[in-house]
């Protein structure tokens, strides 16, 4: 029912497709982060529309609001938000980690305190499977440690290990044929723990791969470099997930070092603050010089806010604190990064990625200086 073909290569940039029980998703792909089941200010109509093929929810907050047993009863995530289409479920490692004031570790797992009313909850490799066995959810996560950055190579080294031996715990909790469980790789920015994460991963025969733990305020060239290192280690006919990143050239960065899918908040946390992502770079829809601005955000972009509206309309919404305002934004930016993938995905297929890389790169870095004009 769940399979990965690789269609083509252009350099180490990889083109495939991902099939599975609610859909195919086409890779390079990105996932529009939907933490409590929808992603948001958008409908799933919506998403529709900008043709997004994955969604990613979210077990920390589902689990506390409204509860992983609700949702199963009600048919899963799909039965339960409607959409028909994949979705990829995280572990909730990354959340519980982040509380660093209301949760305890230790070998069985996580304790915390929900950050909704205070109630205690354990959160262990086995209950994060089981939640997302409840979830329904396409693709998997097992439950990771994600040591924050900067770490002492100690503690990052530990982490690495535990995460190892809740990957094997999580895998024997795995009750569902018709879901993919993804291990994370972890390693800090330490190549050869890295290696070592992944190596052990293999060994479980994951049937793909995440790379956690990056995009925490550790500086780019770490990132790239964790990236080129493990596309020589992970197994070529598996997918590759990227957790977390990132900005459009994050995305050509990622691509070019192998990765085949990336989720990250950054297109509707920004639309919602009024900070639009443009083919010419990025633009800030609060400027002044937008006041009486007739044009749509990007010109060449085809998504209904821009078929429709201008950006002085969408600053006075923006400024006036309208609901919709977070809606037309945010449906831009989502339409972006899908069309972002599209074009890159099109250009491996042409063998013309490495071409269109380096002007994309080029375009955007031109426009940083420029708002996005």
């Amino acid at each position: 029912m769940q399979r990965f073909d690789l269609l083509a290569r252009c350099g180490r940039a990889r083109a495939g497709r991902l099939t599975t029980p609610h859909g195919v998703v086409e890779t390079p792909a990105f996932m529009p982060v939907g933490t409590a089941g929808v992603v948001k200010a958008l409908t799933s109509q919506q998403l529709a529309e900008a043709q997004a093929q994955i969604v990613l929810a979210n077990t920390y907050h589902l689990m506390l609001r409204p509860g992983d047993a609700l949702v199963a009863e009600l048919g899963g995530l799909h039965g339960f938000t409607g959409r028909q289409g994949p979705f990829l479920t995280d572990s909730g490692g990354y959340q519980v980690f982040s509380l660093t004031k209301l949760r305890q570790l230790t070998e069985q797992g996580v304790r915390f305190k929900s950050h909704i009313d205070g109630s205690a909850h354990l959160l262990s490799p086995e209950r994060s499977i089981e939640i997302q066995n409840n979830l329904g959810a396409d693709v998997i996560m097992s439950f990771d440690e994600c040591p924050p950055w900067p770490a002492p190579r100690e503690a990052v080294a530990e982490a690495t290990l535990r995460t190892t031996r809740w990957a094997r715990r999580g895998l024997a909790a795995h009750k569902r044929s018709d879901q993919w469980l993804f291990g994370i790789v972890q390693g800090g920015v330490y190549g050869d723990l890295r290696e070592r994460s992944a190596r052990e991963l293999m060994e479980l025969d994951f049937p793909g791969y995440a790379i956690g733990g990056l995009s925490v305020g550790e500086p780019k060239p770490d990132l790239l470099r964790v990236l080129e290192g493990l596309d020589g280690v992970l197994p070529e006919e598996r997918p590759r997930y990227l957790m977390g990143v990132g900005t459009p050239a994050d995305l050509l960065e990622g691509v070019a070092r192998g990765v085949d899918m990336f989720d990250c908040v950054l297109p509707t946390r920004n639309g919602r603050n009024g900070q639009l992502f443009t083919r010419r770079g990025r633009l800030s829809i609060r400027n002044a010089r937008y006041r009486a601005d007739p044009r749509p955000i990007d010109p060449e972009c085809a998504c209904p806010t821009c078929r429709t509206v201008s950006r002085a309309y969408l600053r006075h919404l923006h400024l006036a604190g309208e609901i919709t305002a977070a809606t037309l934004l945010s449906l831009h930016n989502v339409w972006y990064y899908l069309d972002t993938l599209r074009r890159i995905r099109q250009s491996i297929l042409l063998g013309r990625f490495e071409e269109f890389r380096a002007e994309t790169l080029r375009t955007l870095a031109a426009g940083a200086a420029g708002d996005g004009d």
